[in-house]
């Protein structure tokens, strides 16, 4: 039976030859990560990076009245605090959790050492920063030009994806806050979903009901996104980073007891 929690639910970690997910395995840091939380400030220093698992952040782009939106989604497919490993040590976003759940934390020092030597996690961090940016830019292009409908579908599925589950624990309002809309709309574009049966929804809950229907109302931008991330991080041949075959991982190997 697999643990409830292992650092191998996060994708990254995962696709790690066993030496160094070894190297890195003492220095993760099982952490609980409730609805809400903020896990940097706005132009504040990166102490740790975080690796959800079952969680998901996004960093938010606010502007002097208060408003703010959020282009991106990372949960069990990333990483977050990618600047401090690139050079900085801040980011100019704050960055928050949007579903519950947990994650694994990590010190900037000691990821940056492992970073820094050139291995499979450095050529894994830059292709999903290479992906982040196509997903960022393709939420800003959906926006703009699609409807409230469509981009609360995206929003679903990409989140969908990250956590591995069919239920989010999530607000109206905080989803309008996400997408830089009124919560009205997001409430009518709620209630239109779950009229075709696509989702349910209760107070600060979501579950997606019919996956299909999501997939056939929402825009191009969710495939754009998603066939970036499969060319980028999910279709590369297993290998190590010298071009050896990756040999078969067992299960305890592959979901240490932490």
């Amino acid at each position: 039976m697999l643990p409830s929690h292992s650092p191998k639910q996060n994708r990254i970690l995962a696709a790690l030859p066993l030496e160094d997910y070894g190297r890195l395995f003492p220095y993760l840091e099982l952490t609980s990560m409730p609805l809400g939380q903020t896990i940097y400030e706005p132009d504040s220093s990166i102490t740790h990076v975080y690796f959800p698992t079952t969680s998901t952040v996004v960093p938010l782009y606010g502007v002097e009245n208060g408003s703010s939106v959020q282009l991106s989604i990372i949960g069990n497919e990333g990483l977050t605090g990618i600047s401090s490993l690139l050079g900085g040590d801040s980011t100019p976003s704050g960055v928050v959790v949007q579903c519950a759940g947990s994650g694994y934390r990590v010190k900037v020092n000691t990821l940056k050492k492992e970073f820094d030597s050139g291995g499979k996690l450095q050529h894994l961090v830059l292709r999903f920063t290479q992906a982040l940016m196509t997903q960022t830019a393709q939420n800003a292009v959906c926006n703009r030009h699609h409807n409230i409908e469509q981009q609360l579908c995206r929003f679903l599925l990409m989140s969908q994806d990250r956590l591995s589950s069919d239920e989010m624990q999530m607000t109206h309002e905080q989803i309008a806050i996400m997408l830089g809309v009124r919560r009205e709309s997001v409430t009518q574009a709620a209630l239109k979903l779950q009229m075709i049966g696509a989702i349910q929804y209760s107070r600060g809950h979501i579950t997606v009901v019919d996956r299909e229907e999501l997939e056939n109302t929402v825009c191009e931008c969710y495939t754009v996104v998603n066939n970036e991330y499969d060319r980028l991080l999910w279709n590369e041949p297993a290998s190590d980073p010298a071009g050896n075959p990756a040999k078969p991982e067992t299960s305890e190997e592959l979901w240490p007891v932490t």
